[in-house]
């Protein structure tokens, strides 16, 4: 149910690696929890961001809740399709609806998030 290739946040984000940048989503179980999302507010790209900060926010039909940042960096980009379309982050969360990839400022952080097996018990 969740992606070995991910790792994970006590805060239900995702955090993907890729050569030079992470990218940056909500869980499976962080779309169920909220329902049908109907609007995403993300950082703009050259933001700087801390690891637990706050990066935005996603409104759905039954709250609104904030997405901290997994790692610290420099946001290099954001999911411009997901601000038209905020439903792709039920639909497709480890795909099309993902949130931000930043250049992380300090690689060291992502080997400190938990992987699927890690997750998937901290929600039992």
């Amino acid at each position: 149910m969740y992606p070995d290739n991910l790792k994970y946040t006590k805060n239900h984000e995702w955090v993907r690696v890729e050569e030079s940048t992470v990218t940056v989503g909500i869980t499976q179980y962080a779309q169920e929890q909220l329902g049908d999302i109907v609007f995403v507010e993300l950082p703009e790209p050259g933001d700087s961001i801390s690891r637990g900060e706050v990066l935005g926010s996603i409104e759905s039909v039954k709250s609104v809740s904030e997405v901290y940042s997994p790692v610290s960096g420099e946001v290099v980009e954001v999911n411009e399709a997901l601000l038209d379309q905020p439903e792709m982050a039920n639909e497709d969360p480890y795909g099309n609806g993902w949130l931000v990839k930043f250049k992380p400022s300090n690689v060291s952080e992502i080997e400190e998030l938990m992987d699927a097996g890690e997750y998937e018990d901290s929600l039992k």
